[in-house]
């Protein structure tokens, strides 16, 4: 691929996101999502023989990558609206004999299976 699709590509990918202007109300997975997504497919139709396709993978691979990074960031990934604890997060209540994990945005907590705590 010519320099000036590189740069067009790199351009294309910085003004998309640049447009969002809901981006102050993402999480860091959905933020790390887009930005990892959008350097990847920039940098796959680079390096690829096929920029099509390697825009798709890298693009793929980039927003995976850019989306563990989040959850990573942000203590834990969320499924279905409920925070998936990592072990580091988990307590042990020794009256009911389960763990349990506390969530850091409202003070909740919640049994290991994401079952509310009370």
């Amino acid at each position: 691929m010519s320099a000036i699709k590189t740069i067009f590509c790199a351009a294309v990918s910085s003004l998309s996101l640049a447009a969002c202007s809901t981006t102050d109300s993402w999480d860091p997975s959905q933020r790390n999502a887009a930005i990892g997504g959008a350097i990847g497919a920039a940098a796959g139709a680079a390096v690829a023989d096929n920029d099509l396709e390697g825009a798709l993978i890298g693009g793929a691979l980039g927003a995976a990558i850019g989306y563990y990074t989040g959850c990573r960031e942000q203590g834990g990934c969320f499924v279905g609206g409920k925070q998936v604890a990592s072990r580091s997060d988990l307590q042990y209540d020794r009256d009911d004999r389960r763990y349990y994990y506390v969530d850091r945005n409202n003070g909740r907590s919640y049994w290991e299976n994401g079952e509310y705590r009370g």
